[in-house]
């Protein structure tokens, strides 16, 4: 699933489950988009499904939709910050993936879209789901994406004391 060699080897993370935890722990991802040379950037939470390798995200129409219909083929990134030190000293592990990005509109899938969102990013999926998915009708107008991960990469920056 890797494109490019990572240049400082000695920073790269290969190790699957390594790479999971820090999907699993984050919250936030930055994707980058293009459309007729024009650079797009939008950060927006995610649910992630382990089994088919990608990405679910809740959003509403704007800008990122007329992108995604121009080119479906994005960038993004999810960082794990393990905190700062005092002269330059950073610590982080940091995903870059591609793929593509697609609007979900068949019902079943935009249910299992949600259903990744909340377990991954509520507390008590349960009381959520019966809070903001009352009826079928609660699945029409949401946006959902899918975002199937081809290519990933990870490293891992050491503060230096």
């Amino acid at each position: 699933m890797v494109k490019y060699h990572m240049r400082r080897k000695e920073k790269e993370i290969t190790d699957d489950r390594e790479i999971l935890k820090i999907i699993k722990n984050g919250k936030f991802t930055s994707i980058s988009m293009s459309k007729e040379n024009e650079p797009y950037i939008i950060t927006l939470s995610y649910g992630y499904d382990q089994v088919k390798k990608a990405l679910y995200f809740h959003c509403g129409e704007g800008q990122k939709i007329d992108f995604i219909k121009s080119n479906s083929y994005v960038c993004g990134t999810i960082i794990e910050d393990n905190g700062y030190e005092d002269g330059c000293g950073q610590a982080f592990r940091s995903i870059v993936y591609r793929g593509n990005i697609r609007v979900i509109k068949d019902i079943k899938e935009k249910k299992h879209g949600f259903d990744i969102l909340i377990d991954h990013l509520e507390k008590n999926p349960g009381e959520t789901r019966k809070k903001l998915l009352m009826s079928e009708d609660a699945y029409i107008k949401p946006i959902i994406l899918r975002l199937d991960i081809e290519e990933i990469s990870c490293k891992e920056e050491k503060a230096e004391s």
